[in-house]
This record gives structure tokens, C-alpha cells and sequence, in this order.
């Protein structure tokens, strides 16, 4: 990896120097994207057949198929210097090129260091320790936290035209019984900057924040949460409601400064992307949406094959009193089908076979999105977001994909970075259920446990993992990393690459932008 270049643009001096007046970088948002999730996973029809409960309960009933999980080889520190050394390494980032770091997660294993100062690591090499941001944590909400400061630190005055990048990352794992298949592990890491394949609509955005204990780790002592189900459900759906409308009325007002008059409303995206604790919760969610644009419209169409079919009945309702009403949860599910199965059903592939990542959850979302969808079929396209975390922090916004799919665009290389995101899910290894419940026993018992050396094996971890070797008397890890030559992704048959070509070194913003902002 090559140091940082001393050699600003033009452009640069002239804006230190006062010769150009603050602006706008352009089309800033998500420019790259490198997944990552554990290298073995459960079977959740298996798990219901070890556990004991009814056939579909947790496939049927949650919508879950396949579960992730880390043996003790994996902590949070590792899945982000994985996810993070990966991003860089395929897309060929220099560490000089990068200003921000910044971590979203909720799995605290030290309550004074950063997992932002373990990736540090990642920059040693080259002398970089010019790079801003720590963690930012609250629940499942962090990873969205944590990519708002990237964009706005390039829309600062603080930006010096250098990439940010975002990581989130997670270890979801329950005490044994109900909530225990709802857990799942991995990591995204996102590089951030203008000209990006995935721009987030400025000003466009709106967020919920209330005091609530549906969701919480108390237990410092423990990797499990408290968990209040009911409430957990009423405060998702109560914070998808809030942070809609306020996104509509917010649309609606900047249309309207652009002489345009209009009513936001499902239609208006062509996806949609929510937190997935788990993926019957997303379909309930999406139905709510269509609840939320019934109690909008001034005439709603409720006739028999209408848009609002078997709503007609909570024209006067409150939205508060209807969280757990299963009639209209049914009617607005059913009302909704078509658009749920075009517009969010796609975004759900890595959250029905990995699990709920918790902070990486909504960008395993348009990972899965972007991998399930055609090149030119993305262009240009709306993408609605809903990030939720318990406790609560919420926002729902909104990306704009790029027009530009000519080969060696942004939008080009992210879609086929992502194009093998199947091939890696098949590649993992499936075990017993019985394995998996001994794995989480294990990671109970060693949990914060020092002086520890992990027993669990090495080999069938994916190539490029970082994994944990020691943690000493003193609570210090070490790391080690498996066989990390990877520019391009493993396993891909000579006939898939013949039309894509040598990756090329992502360049700065610093080189490419006209101007940047007075810092």
C-alpha cells in the first residue's frame, strides 16, 4: 500500500488560500462496499428439530434460513480489521487516501479502547496516523450513526479531500430459548467520498430519537441482551412511522421549492431497505409503510382490487393504537404484496441466510439489493433506507444511484464486487446444530476470560480473515490473518471474468475534485 502523497491539486492550495468559496463536493455517498459474514452457519430448520419446536417456527414463522455465527477464533475487532483490510486491499485504497475511520457496533469487549484504534494497525505501514473518527455506539443504529459524520465530514469544512471510511460491525448472539435464532454475525465496511456509486440525498433524512428499554446490555459481564419483545415490536413500528412522515414532509417541501407539488408515497422508490432483526418483521414493516401513505392520501382507493383494499375500516385510526391489530397487519400485508415482493423482498438474501448482523444489517440489506439486481436496471434508481436501534435511535433516508454504469464507474465496480455475494453464502460450511450450540457455550464460558488461547480451528476460515490467537493476563489480543492474497475475489471461474477488466486503483477525491471545500 502506498504512503500518502504530499502533492495536493491546484484546486487544494487555491481553496487554503481562500481563492474559492465553500461549495458542495458532488454526489457524495458510498463509492465502495466489501461484506463479509463467518465462515459457517446452522441450519434453521435443523436448529428447530434440536430445540424442539414446531416445524416452520423459526423459517416460516421469522422468515429466517440460515444462521451465521463466530466460533471463538472471531471477535469485533476482527471482523473489522477483515472487513476494513479487505475494502482496501480489492479496491486497491492507498492508507494516505484515507482522512475518517469510524465503527458502528454494539459489541463492546472494552469499555475504554476503540475497535477504530485496533484498525489503526492497518495504517502503520504506511505512516498514516492523520485519520479522524472513533466508535460510535447504540444498539443496531451505530453503522448509520457512523456513515452520517463520514458524509458530513466531507460536506465540512473540516474535509482536507481524503476518502472516509465506514465499518459495522456485530456479534448478535441470545441465551438459550426463543430469541436465540434471531442472531447472526458479520461486518460491511464502506468507503465514502464524492462521485459515488450510491449518493445519499441531501436533506433527506428523518430521524426518531426516544428513551426506551426494549433492547439493552446491562450485563457487562455477558454478551446477551434484555430483551422486551412486545415493546421491542412497538417501538420498531411507532419509529418506522415517525421517521417516514418526517422524511415525506421533508421531500414534499423541497419539491415544492423546486415549483413542484407532490405527495410522497411507496411509489416514489423503486427499493427499500430496512433493519432486519428478522424477515418477517421487514414484511409487517413494509405493509406499514402502505398504512402510513392510506392515512396520507386524500382519496384512498379501498374498493375490491384497489390500492387500500380491507383498509377502508381505520380511515379514523390512530397509528399509536395499532401496532398489534393482526386484521390490519394482515390487510395491509396483503395490500402491499406486489410492491413488497419488487421493491424489498430482493434486499433480504444475506438477512434470511446469515442472520441479524445488528449494525451491518441495513447495508447486508442493499448488498443484497444491489448483488440480486442488473447493472442497468440500478441506474438512477431511489433506494429507501429505515435504520433502527433499540434504545432508540431511528432515521429513514434515502440513496440516489448513479447514471453512470460505463465500465470502470463506481456504480460498475460496486455491482461486481458484489456479483459473487451467492457463490461466498454457498461456500460456507453448514454444521450440526449440536456444534453450534457448543460454540456458544464456549464463547460463554471464555467470554472477557484472560490469559485465553482460542481453541477453535483456523482452516476453514475464508482466505484474507483476520482471527483472534491470544488474549493475554492483561486483557491484550492478538491477531493473526489467514493467506490475505485476495485483489480479486476466490473462486471465480475463468468464463465469469472474461468481460471484466484488471481492477483499476481507486483515486483520491483529493485528485479528482475541481474544488473542495475551504479548510
Amino acid at each position: 500500500m502506498n504512503t500518502r502523497e504530499n502533492n495536493m491539486p491546484s484546486s487544494m492550495t487555491q481553496a487554503r488560500n481562500g481563492e474559492y468559496h465553500h461549495h458542495w463536493p458532488s454526489d457524495v455517498g458510498i463509492v465502495a462496499m466489501e461484506v463479509y459474514f463467518p465462515a459457517q452457519y446452522v441450519s434453521q430448520e435443523e436448529l428447530e428439530k434440536f430445540d424442539g419446536v414446531s416445524s416452520g417456527k423459526y423459517t416460516i414463522g421469522l422468515g429466517q434460513t440460515r444462521m451465521g455465527f463466530c466460533t471463538d477464533r472471531e471477535d469485533i475487532n476482527s471482523l473489522c480489521l477483515t472487513a476494513v483490510h479487505n475494502l482496501m486491499e480489492r479496491n486497491r485504497v492507498p492508507p494516505g487516501a484515507v482522512g475518517r475511520l469510524e465503527v458502528g457496533t454494539e459489541t463492546i469487549i472494552d469499555k475504554s479502547k476503540s475497535v477504530k484504534t485496533v484498525l489503526m494497525r492497518l495504517f502503520e505501514a504506511s505512516g498514516n496516523t492523520d485519520i479522524e473518527g472513533i466508535d460510535t455506539t447504540n444498539a443496531c443504529y451505530g453503522g448509520t450513526a457512523a456513515l452520517f459524520n463520514a458524509i458530513n465530514w466531507i460536506e465540512s469544512s473540516s474535509w482536507d479531500g481524503r476518502f472516509a471510511i465506514v465499518v459495522a460491525g456485530d456479534i448478535a448472539v441470545y441465551a438459550t430459548g426463543n430469541a436465540r435464532p434471531t442472531g447472526g454475525a458479520g461486518a460491511i465496511a464502506m468507503l465514502v467520498g464524492p462521485n459515488a456509486a450510491l449518493v445519499v440525498e441531501r436533506g433527506l433524512r428523518g430521524t426518531h430519537m426516544q428513551h426506551a428499554y426494549d433492547f439493552y446490555k446491562p450485563d457487562m459481564s455477558s454478551e446477551y441482551p434484555c430483551v422486551d419483545g412486545k415493546l421491542s415490536i412497538q417501538c420498531y413500528l411507532g419509529a418506522l412511522d415517525k421517521c417516514y412522515q418526517r422524511y415525506c414532509h421533508k421531500a414534499e417541501a423541497a419539491a415544492i421549492k423546486e415549483g413542484v407539488t407532490e405527495r410522497i408515497c411507496i411509489d416514489d422508490f423503486d427499493a427499500l431497505c430496512f433493519h432486519t432483526p428478522y424477515c418477517k418483521l421487514v414484511q409487517k414493516s413494509f405493509g406499514r409503510l402502505a398504512f402510513n401513505d392510506f392515512l396520507r392520501d386524500p382519496s384512498p382507493d379501498t374498493t375490491q382490487g384497489g390500492r387500500y383494499c380491507g383498509l377502508e375500516g381505520y380511515r379514523e385510526s390512530k397509528r399509536e393504537d395499532t401496532f398489534f391489530d393482526k386484521v390490519l397487519e394482515k390487510a395491509a400485508m396483503a395490500c402491499s404484496k406486489a410492491d413488497y415482493e419488487k421493491k424489498t423482498k430482493p434486499s433480504l438474501h444475506m438477512a434470511t441466510n446469515v442472520g441479524n448482523m445488528y449494525t451491518p444489517s441495513l447495508y447486508g440489506g442493499l448488498a443484497s439489493l444491489i448483488a440480486s439486481s442488473s447493472l442497468d436496471g440500478l441506474v438512477n434508481q431511489k433506494i429507501g433506507m429505515f435504520s433502527y436501534g433499540s434504545g432508540l435511535a431511528s432515521s429513514f433516508f434515502s440513496f440516489r444511484v448513479s447514471k453512470d454504469s460505463s465500465q470502470g464507474s463506481p456504480l460498475y465496480s460496486l455491482h461486481h464486487s458484489l456479483s459473487d455475494l451467492q457463490k461466498r453464502l454457498e461456500s460456507r460450511a453448514c454444521v450440526a446444530p449440536s456444534t453450534f450450540a457448543e460454540a456458544m457455550k464456549l464463547r460463554e464460558d471464555t467470554h472477557h476470560l484472560a490469559k485465553y488461547t482460542p481453541v477453535g480451528p483456523t482452516e476453514a476460515l475464508f482466505p484474507g480473515t483476520w482471527y483472534l490467537t491470544y488474549v493475554d493476563e492483561m486483557h491484550r489480543r492478538t491477531y493473526s490473518r489467514t493467506d490475505g492474497t485476495i485483489v480479486t475475489r476466490p473462486q471465480q471461474s475463468e468464463s465469469s471474468l472474461t468481460s471484466i477488466p484488471a481492477k483499476k486503483a481507486i483515486v483520491s477525491p483529493a485528485k479528482m475534485a475541481n474544488t473542495v471545500p475551504v479548510v
